[in-house]
């Protein structure tokens, strides 16, 4: 069991994976809008995030050194982490950005039925609670047009996103990488799932890049924080609280991207997505209030004793 102060690290640094991932939108559109296409910016993505993990590395005095059975474990969470983020941006190609990001939050329910039904972890009440709570807030939150339609394709696409990272999540947690760290992890994760799009790439034969010189520092900040920080942030945090808790802290993502419309781009919030937003608080809230919710409940069940039915101890109604 982790400590308390263990916890504390591990919620904080979920909170932290969760913000900077939703910082996606920020760098990634104006690369989109100059005509850059999915692959060629997830390729720079994970390239500019590499040699940043291994400066953090070698700062710290880690080795790049890895066990033979660790290897395997490793290009399968690259490849699972490059496969999630492909088919999500591939997907904003069918769809609203916003749709697909709240059809995105079905991960956290997607874990949490892989404990369940291959971990035999079964989900507290409170751990429903907090998943209703916050894709109920997610959903609140996303601005679609009147009528819109879902698009198949599109939806066929966030669910192989969901699905893939849901299964890196659970991963990361269940197998013999939990004892290595962190840092290494990331590195390897990363350069493991940068040889997707190297491949991808390769094989369509072209690769764009930004139209202007200082949209490369969008895809140096892309590679920074909803990246190396990011996934850092999350491996670390699943280390600590495991991997339902971190996936449910998820939901702050589009709390960022929000932060970001009211602070950048001078928007304003409706009545529905305040409550969205309360919704989604309320429940990361209870994820990090964790047991100590249902040891005050107790608490306070037996403030109340129950008090034995006799007989005769209700006075009877007179017709």
């Amino acid at each position: 069991m982790a400590n308390i102060s263990d916890k504390a690290k591990g919620y904080v640094l979920g909170i932290i994976a969760a913000t900077t991932y939703g910082l996606n939108p920020l760098f990634a559109l104006p690369l989109y809008e100059s005509g850059m296409d999915a692959d060629s910016v997830l390729f720079f993505r994970y390239l500019f995030a590499i040699p940043i993990l291994g400066v953090m590395l070698k700062a710290r005095g880690r080795s790049f050194r890895v066990r033979r059975k660790n290897v395997f474990q490793l290009i399968v969470m690259g490849l699972l982490v490059a496969v999630s983020s492909l088919t999500l941006f591939q997907s904003y190609k069918h769809m609203e950005a916003g749709i697909a990001s709240t059809l995105l939050f079905v991960y956290p329910i997607l874990v949490a039925l892989i404990m369940a039904f291959a971990f035999k972890e079964k989900p507290t009440v409170q751990t429903v609670i907090c998943i209703v709570l916050a894709v109920a807030g997610i959903g609140l939150l996303y601005k679609g047009e009147d009528g819109a339609s879902l698009s198949l394709t599109g939806t066929a696409l966030v669910m192989v996103s969901a699905l893939t990272y849901a299964i890196y999540l659970v991963g990361i947690n269940q197998t013999s990488l939990k004892n290595v760290a962190t840092l290494t992890v990331t590195f390897y994760v990363l350069l493991f799932g940068l040889s997707l799009f190297i491949f991808r790439l390769y094989t369509d034969g072209r690769i764009t890049v930004p139209g202007e010189w200082w949209l490369w520092g969008n895809l140096v900040a892309l590679a920074v924080f909803p990246t190396a920080i990011s996934f850092l942030c999350t491996t670390s945090a699943i280390q600590y609280i495991g991997s339902t808790p971190t996936a449910i802290l998820g939901a702050l993502e589009p709390v960022t991207a929000i932060a970001v419309g009211l602070t950048v781009f001078d928007e304003s919030l409706t009545q529905r997505e305040w409550l969205g937003l309360a919704l989604i608080i309320i429940a990361v809230t209870l994820v990090i209030a964790g047991g100590n919710i249902t040891q005050q409940m107790v608490r306070f069940r037996k403030l109340f004793p129950r008090l034995p039915l006799k007989k005769g101890l209700w006075p009877h109604h007179k017709h």
